[in-house]
C-alpha cells in the first residue's frame, strides 16, 4: 500500500514509516513534484495512483465529504452535479 505524505508533514516521517516495516511505501509528496499542487490535484492522482494521503489539513477532509454528497446525489438520480473549489475557505 502507497501513502502520500502532505507537504506540511516532514519527510523524516516516510523514512521512519518505512523504517517499520508495515507494508506502507510512504512518499513525500514533494518526492513525486506535488509540493505546490491543490488539494483537489493531489486527492485525483492519489486516487488513480491507488494510494493513501496522510494529512494534517482539514481541506482533504471537506473535499472528501463535498465528493461522497455529490456521489450519493448521483446514485439518487440527479443528473448533474457541480463541485466548484472555493477560495472562500466555506
Amino acid at each position: 500500500m502507497t501513502l502520500w505524505l502532505d507537504a506540511q508533514l516532514p519527510p523524516a516521517l516516510a523514512r521512519w514509516i518505512n523504517d517499520q516495516e508495515l507494508g506502507l511505501a510512504a512518499i513525500p509528496i514533494r518526492d513525486i513534484r506535488l509540493r505546490d499542487a491543490s488539494d483537489h490535484e493531489i486527492f485525483f492522482k492519489a486516487s488513480l495512483a491507488d494510494a493513501m494521503v496522510m494529512t494534517k489539513d482539514r481541506d482533504f477532509i471537506k473535499l472528501l465529504s463535498t465528493l461522497i454528497k455529490a456521489i450519493e446525489l448521483l446514485e439518487d438520480g440527479e443528473t448533474w452535479v457541480e463541485i466548484r473549489q472555493s477560495d472562500h475557505g466555506n
